[in-house]
């Protein structure tokens, strides 16, 4: 029998080819004859570098700015002609000094200066997995950090955050035009919100970032005049397209002035790592997060391997730390069961602590109640 098992990350505690791992092991452990196919995979937030790396990727390690300008190193992942960048691990909330939101100053710069690396060392594919942005500049940092020049009525620079973008007068994008020529830019994300307004990136994730509202009325006020000036520039208005508000914006960055293209994460990593093709005649597909729940509906990891299971007819049970979902809404999502750690420790501190062997017991409990003859 051949077992694909594709789990996301359990977020602060697993990578996903941990996770892979652990539940191999123990599916090895209770049947030993078992043919095991590893397919650690991610939906274009944090993990996805690390899961591009766990397919064969090369790591590339450079210095660029984190969220507030304060640099430090970050990876992206590789191959012979693309690269997979994570926005999360360059500008994301988890690199805020000391967890201190900044949502009027932060910048998505340092993801531009990994861009610019990729590119200047002859990447022209690239796929950008954007969850977890710190940022609400509408891509402006990334934007600057690629050749655009941001002016005020002076002509000066302007710094970077979203407040700054109150006071732009001017684009100048001769510098980005000649870094990106030639590029093909494909951006990972599940959220279609616009630019602007109610449903937009200030509106719905600012808060998430930090800020309050006299912050949102700011940051809204920049991303308006941001949306403004790019219109005029590029010719065609991007600010209400779905998934422009992704990552404080920076979707619509990379669809107005880096003519990106929008993919559902998990879809995309999916289709990059192959695996419609991987599990074509599986036996079982094992799949899972850290929290399996209602968020997890809405296209995460489990949601889409159980779909591209399901279009080649192999059963998909799943792997967490916990699950708020009840059997109707596993079984409508395309998975045949769920196997929480919490079902075996209760407490989260020691659920965490013990993942491995947790996972190992719960590999050994699916070979048992699923591959029984």
């Amino acid at each position: 029998m051949r077992i694909v098992v594709a789990p996301d990350k359990f977020k602060g505690c697993l990578t996903a080819a941990e996770v892979a791992d652990a539940v191999a092991d123990g599916l090895l452990e209770e049947r030993p004859e078992l043919e095991i196919t590893r397919v650690p995979i991610a939906d274009g937030g944090d993990g996805t570098v690390a899961a591009a790396l766990s397919r064969g990727f090369g790591k590339v390690t450079i210095e660029a700015a984190g969220p507030t300008g304060v640099p430090g190193q970050v990876s992206y992942a590789k191959d012979s002609h693309r690269a997979v960048i994570e926005l999360a691990g360059v500008c994301g909330l988890n690199l805020l000094p000391d967890r201190r939101p900044d949502p009027l100053g932060a910048s998505t710069y340092g993801l531009g200066e990994v861009l610019r690396h990729g590119l200047e060392h002859g990447i022209r594919d690239i796929v950008l997995g954007v969850g977890g942005s710190a940022s609400t500049d509408g891509g402006a940092g990334m934007a600057q950090a690629l050749g655009a020049r941001l002016l005020d009525t002076n002509g000066a620079e302007l710094p970077r955050g979203g407040a700054a973008l109150t006071s732009l007068h001017s684009l100048d994008l001769a510098g980005l035009r000649q870094t990106v020529a030639g590029a093909h830019l494909v951006v990972a994300s599940d959220v279609d919100n616009q630019l602007l307004g109610p449903r937009g990136a200030a509106a719905i994730f600012g808060p998430q970032k930090g800020a309050s509202p006299d912050d949102l009325r700011r940051l809204e006020e920049g991303l308006t005049r941001w949306a403004q000036i790019v219109t005029d520039a590029v010719g065609h208005d991007y600010a209400e397209q779905p998934g422009a508000g992704a990552a404080g914006g920076t979707g619509f960055a990379a669809l107005a002035l880096l003519n990106a293209e929008l993919r559902p994460g998990i879809e995309l990593i999916l289709e990059m790592f192959r695996f419609p093709d991987t599990v074509v005649g599986a036996d079982l597909v094992v799949t899972g997060e850290g929290s399996l729940d209602e968020q997890s509906l809405t296209g995460k990891a489990p949601v889409g391997v159980a779909r591209a299971a399901a279009r080649a007819g192999v059963p998909v049970v799943a792997v967490a730390g916990r699950t708020g979902l009840n059997q109707n809404q596993l079984e409508r999502a395309g998975i045949v069961a769920a196997y929480p750690l919490s079902d075996l420790e209760p407490d989260p501190a020691r659920s965490m602590a013990n993942a491995p062997a947790l996972l190992r017991l719960v590999g050994r409990r699916i070979a048992v109640e699923q591959l029984s003859p």
